[in-house]
């Protein structure tokens, strides 16, 4: 069977892995919840697009009731596959309260939500099981790049300047994402595997908001303490503030045999800026 790649949700993350795949070459088409443009399928169209893939990616995250492609189509897998992907979050790993977690770190998730990733984990680690194909677990950490990032909001008057000592968030540029999953599906596990996409620097969100103004040219907003700043926080911003983790990279990269465009948030941020966004 020619090698195609189907991936589920044709969202940030996903537009990102269809842009690589492409440029490699790859036969490849992504769903959507609107009207289907080049390249891209209805999610309705998933499943008979099945019998065509090879390599497969869920980017989408789950429900309340579970992971909504395993649920639609889990039983229709075809035998023809070869190796899946799960985009779920590094937020599995939990509260370490500053410290460290790498690839082997038993999940902890606290966060509703995080239960739910680690759930679709589990089903997707039992699809690949049952369909004799080598899955990815992709856990990733805080996505920015071009139109989602500390610029957009500067220049939109919203960025604030949280002061938590100590706490530090891991991220990844969604280019590092695309080229991630490019490489691992070109060196696929036998079994099941856990990558850790997050880039080499975790840093406080304050320091990567005044390196985003300096480099705008702009003032940076006031610094606030985050007793102060967490009254007027949603539950979900104060959700991600309740968990602090530094999460390692070192196995991923050597399995997959990469190093990031974008090492840490100083190179990512000037290349948005070089490219306008």
């Amino acid at each position: 069977m020619t090698p195609r790649l189907l991936i589920i949700g044709g969202g940030y993350s996903g537009g990102a892995v269809a842009r690589a795949a492409a440029t490699a070459g790859w036969d490849l088409a992504a769903t959507t919840r609107g009207a289907p443009g080049a390249g891209q399928i209805s999610f309705a169209a998933a499943g008979a697009a099945l019998a065509q893939t090879t390599h497969l990616l869920m980017t989408a995250p789950p429900g309340e009731s579970g992971d909504s492609f395993l649920a639609a189509h889990g039983a229709a897998l075809p035998g023809g596959l070869i190796w899946a992907g799960y985009l779920s979050t590094t937020g599995v790993y939990g509260d370490r309260d500053g410290g460290w977690v790498d690839e082997a770190t038993p999940p902890a998730p606290g966060q509703p939500r995080s239960l739910r990733r680690l759930e679709a984990e589990q089903a997707w680690r039992a699809a690949a099981v049952a369909g004799g194909f080598a899955l990815d677990i992709f856990r990733v950490a805080g996505i920015y790049g071009p139109g989602r990032s500390a610029f957009d909001d500067l220049r939109a008057g919203h960025a604030r300047r949280t002061h938590k000592p100590g706490h530090a968030f891991g991220r990844i540029h969604v280019e590092d994402i695309g080229a991630a999953v490019l490489a691992a599906m070109g060196r696929p596990p036998q079994g099941a595997r856990v990558l850790n996409l997050t880039d080499d620097e975790a840093a406080e969100s304050a320091v990567v908001v005044e390196h985003a103004a300096a480099l705008l040219g702009v003032a940076a907003p006031p610094l606030r303490d985050y007793a102060e700043a967490a009254a007027g926080m949603s539950e979900m911003a104060r959700s991600f503030w309740a968990e602090n983790r530094r999460v390692a990279n070192a196995a991923t990269k050597a399995a997959l045999g990469i190093a990031w465009r974008y090492p840490t948030y100083r190179e990512g941020l000037a290349a948005i800026l070089r490219s306008g966004g």
